[in-house]
C-alpha cells in the first residue's frame, strides 16, 4: 500500500479520537488534502472505502469525507461540486465508480458509507446520461447477491438515489427498480435489515412508478406488498409501510377504491389504535391526507361545474364514510397529553387534533354528531386530561362548520370556556387560550357580543400574566378581536374600506388591553413560547384596527415605541454572544413592524412633529445593524414613513439615499433588494418632480440590477414596475432614460420558460406584468394629466406596433394571469386615449377582443374595471372612424 494511502488511514482513524487536538489535527490535514489536490484525494479515499483490509473506522470516516466531496446540503455548493465531479477525466471518474460499486455489501457497519458514495455519483451523472448500466448492475445486485449485506446496501443506495434525483429521470426504469425493491420487501424475505432498506427504497421511489400503479396487475401486486409489510413485526420496517401507504394516498387516491374496504381501512385504523407512537402517528396521517385530498376534490368538483365541464377526478368520501370509526379514536388520543410536553414534540395527540380539524373542514357538520356527546360529557371532567380534550376537540371542529350550526354551538359554550381561562392545568388554560384564537378568528361575532364581552376580556387579561404558551394564545386571540371589532363598527357606519369608525365596542378598554400588551412584550420570559413577537403582533392589530377615539392612546403608544427603539439601539454595546445579537435583531424588527401600524394611523398634522425621531432612530439602525432581516424591516418602515408624509419626505432624502443604494446593491438577500425596489417606487410616487436628483443614480442601479444575473429573479419584475411608477411621478423628464428602457422592456418581454413547472410559469406572469406597468406608467407619463395629449407622447409612435403585438402574445397565452391580463388591458385602453383613431386597426383584433371579454368576466374587480374601461374607449374610437368615413347626406 502506498506511503501517503497509510498516512491517510491513520488520519481518518483519528477524526473519532478522544483527544481534542487529534480531531483537530485530523480535519485541517483533510481539509488541506482537498485543496491541494482533490482529484488524488478523492481516489485515495475510495481506495480505502473498497479495500476490506482497511479498519473500519477508517473505512466509515473514509466514505464519509468521499460523500462530502461529492455532495452538500447547500444548493450553489452542491451544483458546483456536481459540476467538478462532471469535469474529471473519465478514467479516473470510472475507476472511483468501480471501487465505491464494488464497496456495496463489504462494509459492516450501518448505514452504508459506499451505498451514499455510490448514490451522489449516480444524482450527477444519471441526468446527463452518463452511467447507464447503472441502475441494471444495481439490480442485479439485489436479486443475485452474494450476500445479504449486498443486498441491503444495494437497496439503500436505490433508496438514496430515488431520493435525491428528479424523479422523471428513473421513469423508463421503474420497472426494474420496482423489480429489485419488490423482490426485497417480500414477506419471504427472512432478514429484516434487508427488508426496511427495500420498504425504504419504496417509499423514495413512488412519485416516479405512476405508470406502474396506472397497471392493475403491477398495482395489485405492489399494494400486496405494502400491505404485507404494514403487518411487520419490526417497527421500523412497519412504519415505513404506513409512511409508503400514506404517500400513495396522496399521489393515487383514484386507484384506491379496490384496497380501501379490503385492507387499508383495517390497517390504518389498527395502526390508529397503536400504542406505539410512531405506528399510531402514521394512522393518524393516513385520514389527515385523505381529507386533505377529499377538500382538494370537492374545491376541482365546484370549480367544474362553474366551468360546466365534468371534474377530471372524483371524491369516494371515504372521510365521510369513517367519521363513526375513526373519530372515537381520535378523541381518544387527544386524552393522551404529556402533563409537560415540548410545544416543538410531534405525537398522536397533537396528530390527532390537526386530523380532527381537516375532518371537520372535509366532512362540514357531519362531524358534529361524532364530536359534540365526547365534549359534554368531558368538559367539566375532574381528570384535566380529559378537559384538556374535549377543549381541543370543539376547538379543532370549529373552522368547518355551517355558521347555522357553529354559531348557536359557540354561543352556548361560551361561558364555560371562559370559567376554563382560570382552570387549575396550565394545559387546559392553554388549550382554552386557543380556542379563543380559533373562534376570534372564525366566529368573531359571539366574542364581541355585549354579553360576553367583559368577562371574555377579563379572562383574556388574566391569561396575559399566565405561562408564556397560555399569554402567547391570550395575544391571538386579542389580534381577532381586534380585527372583528373594527370590521363590525365599519359596517354598522356603512362606510368603505378606508373609513375609520368613531368609535367600536372595545373602545372603552382599548388602553388598558395596550397597557397590559406593552407590559407583556417587556416580559422576562418573552422569549419563551414565541410570546413577544405574538405580543407585539397582537399591540399591531390593536392599533391598526383602532378607532378615532382611542387616537390619544395611539399617539402615546407611538412614543412609547419609539423611546424603545432607542432604548434598544443604546444596547449594541452590550451584545455578548449570538443569542444576543439574534434577539436583540428580533427586537428591532418587532419595533419596526409596531412602528409602521402607529405611523399609519398618525394624522398628517401630527406626522412631521415625530418624523425627525421616527428617522433618526431608522438611520442610526441602518448604520449599524448588518443583519438583512432587520435591513428589510427598516426599509419598510421608511416605506410607511414616505406614504405618511407625501413630499414631506424630501428633507430625509439625502442622508437616507445611502442606505436606499446600498438596499439595490444587496444582491444576496434578495429580500431586502426587492424592498429597496419597491421603496424606490413609494419615493417617486410621493416626491413627484422633487425626486429628480437622485434620479440617474437610481436608474443606473435598478439598470445594472437588470443585467446583473446574481440578482433573485423574483426582484426583476419589480423593477419594471418601478420604471412605470419613475416616469408617472416625473413626465416628460424621463425622456433621457427611454430609449434604453424600451430596449430592455423588449428584451423583458420575450423571455421564455419551461411551461412544464408551474412556478417558471407564474414568474413568466409576473415578468410580464412588469413590462406592461412599465409601458402603462410609459404612456401615461409622457402623455400628460391635460385634456390633449403631450407632444412627448409620440416618441413612442414607432414603438406602438411591437407593444400591441406583446398584448397579443399575453392575450393567447393559455396560462396568462388576471393580473396580466388587467394590465394589458389597461394598455390597450391607455393607447387609444393617447393616440386615437389610428389605434383602431392595430387593436380592434380577434385575441384582443377575445382577452377584454375575458376580462369583461373576471371576478376580480380590478380587471373586471380596466376591460370594461378599454373596451369602451375602443369602441368610441371605432364610432369616430365610422363617422369620419361615412359619406356626407346629399
Amino acid at each position: 500500500m502506498q506511503q501517503e494511502t497509510l498516512q491517510l488511514i491513520q488520519v481518518l482513524e483519528k477524526t473519532v479520537s478522544p483527544d481534542k487536538n487529534d480531531q483537530e489535527q485530523a480535519s485541517s490535514f483533510l481539509e488541506q488534502a482537498a485543496t491541494t489536490n482533490v482529484l488524488g484525494f478523492i481516489r485515495t479515499l475510495s481506495d480505502i472505502l473498497r479495500h476490506g483490509g482497511n479498519s473500519l473506522v477508517a473505512r466509515m470516516a473514509g466514505g464519509l469525507q468521499l460523500k462530502n466531496q461529492l455532495t452538500s446540503k447547500d444548493p450553489s455548493v452542491k451544483l458546483q461540486y456536481q459540476q467538478r465531479w462532471l469535469a474529471f477525466p473519465e478514467d479516473i471518474r470510472n475507476y472511483i465508480k468501480k471501487n465505491v460499486l464494488g464497496a456495496l455489501g463489504t462494509e459492516t457497519s450501518r448505514p452504508s458509507s459506499a451505498a451514499q458514495c455510490v448514490a451522489y455519483i449516480a444524482v450527477t451523472e444519471l441526468p446527463q446520461g452518463q452511467w447507464p448500466d447503472l441502475i441494471s448492475t444495481l439490480v442485479n445486485n439485489v436479486i443475485n447477491a452474494t450476500s445479504e449485506m449486498q443486498k441491503e446496501a444495494t437497496l439503500e443506495t436505490i433508496g438514496y438515489i430515488c431520493s435525491e434525483i428528479e424523479s422523471d429521470v428513473l421513469t423508463s426504469q421503474s420497472n426494474v427498480i420496482l423489480t429489485a425493491i419488490v423482490h426485497g420487501m417480500r414477506g419471504s424475505e427472512t432478514n429484516n435489515h434487508v427488508r426496511l432498506a427495500a420498504t425504504r427504497a419504496l417509499l423514495n421511489s413512488l412519485e416516479f412508478t405512476k405508470a406502474n400503479f396506472e397497471s392493475t396487475m403491477e398495482r395489485n401486486y405492489i399494494m400486496e406488498v405494502v400491505c404485507e409489510a404494514t403487518q411487520s413485526e419490526d417497527t421500523q420496517i412497519k412504519v415505513t409501510a404506513l409512511e409508503c401507504l400514506v404517500k400513495i394516498m396522496s399521489l393515487y387516491y383514484q386507484h384506491m377504491e379496490a384496497y380501501m374496504g379490503m385492507a387499508l381501512f383495517a390497517i390504518t385504523l389498527e395502526a390508529m389504535k397503536s400504542e406505539n407512537d410512531a405506528v399510531a402517528l402514521q394512522g393518524i396521517e393516513f385520514w389527515s391526507n385523505v381529507s386533505d385530498e377529499e377538500v382538494d376534490l370537492a374545491i376541482e368538483d365546484s370549480e367544474a361545474q362553474e366551468a360546466g365541464r365534468p371534474p377530471s377526478r372524483v371524491s369516494r368520501h371515504y372521510a365521510k364514510g369513517a367519521l363513526q370509526y375513526i373519530v372515537p379514536i381520535l378523541l381518544q388520543k387527544l386524552t393522551k397529553q404529556e402533563e409537560l410536553d415540548n410545544e416543538d414534540d410531534w405525537n398522536p395527540c397533537k396528530a390527532a387534533g390537526v386530523c380532527l380539524m381537516l375532518l371537520s373542514t372535509c366532512c362540514e357538520d357531519e362531524i358534529v354528531p361524532h364530536v359534540l356527546p365526547f365534549i359534554k360529557e368531558n368538559i367539566k371532567s375532574d381528570n384535566w386530561r380529559y378537559r384538556d380534550a374535549s377543549l381541543m376537540a370543539f376547538g379543532s371542529i370549529l373552522g368547518g362548520l355551517e355558521n347555522v350550526t357553529l354559531k348557536p354551538l359557540v354561543e352556548q359554550a361560551m361561558p364555560t370556556l371562559i370559567e376554563l381561562m382560570y382552570d387549575s392545568s396550565v394545559m387546559v388554560r392553554d388549550t382554552a387560550a386557543w380556542t379563543f384564537g380559533r373562534i376570534c378568528e372564525i366566529i368573531p361575532e359571539v366574542a364581541i357580543n355585549e354579553n360576553v364581552l367583559k368577562p371574555l376580556l377579563e379572562g383574556l387579561i388574566t391569561g396575559l400574566k399566565a405561562e408564556p404558551r397560555v399569554a402567547a394564545n391570550v395575544c391571538w386571540a386579542f389580534s381577532g378581536l381586534a380585527q372583528a371589532a373594527y370590521e363590525a363598527a365599519s359596517v354598522d357606519m356603512g362606510g368603505g374600506d378606508d373609513t375609520t369608525p368613531d368609535t367600536y365596542c372595545l373602545s372603552q378598554y382599548f388602553e388598558f388591553i395596550v397597557q397590559r400588551l406593552l407590559e407583556t412584550t417587556d416580559r422576562p420570559d418573552g422569549a419563551q413560547a414565541n410570546l413577544r413577537p405574538a405580543a407585539y403582533e397582537a399591540l399591531m392589530e390593536m392599533v391598526k384596527n383602532s378607532p378615532k377615539d382611542c387616537y390619544v392612546t395611539v399617539q402615546k403608544t407611538t412614543m412609547v415605541i419609539l423611546e424603545r427603539l432607542q432604548q434598544v439601539l443604546q444596547m449594541e454595546s452590550h451584545i455578548n454572544n449570538h443569542s444576543d445579537r439574534s434577539q436583540f435583531n428580533d427586537l428591532q424588527s418587532l419595533l419596526c413592524g409596531t412602528l409602521q401600524s402607529v405611523l399609519r394611523k398618525v394624522t398628517p398634522e401630527d406626522a412631521p412633529q415625530i418624523s425627525d425621531a421616527v428617522m433618526t432612530a431608522l438611520l442610526t439602525m441602518f448604520n449599524s445593524n448588518k443583519s438583512g432581516g432587520v435591513q428589510e424591516d427598516a426599509l419598510m418602515a421608511v416605506s410607511t414613513l414616505v406614504e405618511v408624509l407625501g413630499e414631506g419626505f424630501i428633507k430625509y432624502m439625502d442622508a437616507f439615499k445611502p442606505f436606499l443604494y446600498l438596499g439595490l446593491k444587496n444582491h444576496q438577500e434578495y429580500q431586502v433588494c426587492g424592498t429597496a425596489v419597491g421603496l424606490t417606487g413609494d419615493i417617486f410616487r410621493a416626491l413627484k418632480l422633487k425626486a429628480l436628483p437622485y434620479c440617474d443614480e437610481i436608474m443606473t442601479l435598478l439598470l445594472e440590477n437588470l443585467g446583473e444575473p446574481s440578482v433573485h429573479r423574483s426582484v426583476k419584475p419589480q423593477i419594471l414596475s418601478v420604471f412605470g411608477d419613475i416616469v408617472l411621478s416625473i413626465g416628460s423628464e424621463f425622456k433621457k432614460y427611454l430609449e434604453v428602457v424600451l430596449a430592455t422592456l423588449a428584451q423583458a418581454s420575450q423571455a421564455q420558460v419551461d411551461r412544464s413547472d408551474f412556478d417558471m410559469v407564474e414568474y413568466l406572469n409576473e415578468l410580464r406584468e412588469g413590462v406592461l406597468d412599465a409601458y402603462t406608467g410609459i404612456i401615461q407619463g409622457l402623455k400628460g394629466d391635460g385634456p390633449t395629449p403631450s407632444p412627448d407622447v409620440l416618441m413612442l409612435e414607432p414603438h406602438i406596433p411591437f407593444i400591441v403585438q406583446f398584448i397579443i402574445v399575453v392575450a393567447q397565452d393559455t396560462e396568462h394571469s388576471d393580473g396580466t391580463v388587467a394590465v394589458a388591458a389597461g394598455i390597450v385602453g391607455d393607447l387609444c386615449t393617447a393616440f386615437g383613431p389610428p389605434m383602431v386597426q392595430l387593436l380592434d383584433l380577434v385575441p384582443i377582443n377575445e382577452m377584454l371579454a375575458q376580462g369583461r368576466r373576471s371576478r376580480i374587480s380590478r380587471t373586471k374595471t380596466l376591460a370594461t374601461w378599454a373596451s369602451k374607449e375602443l369602441r368610441k374610437l371605432k364610432i369616430m372612424q365610422t363617422q369620419s368615413t361615412a359619406p356626407a347626406a346629399s
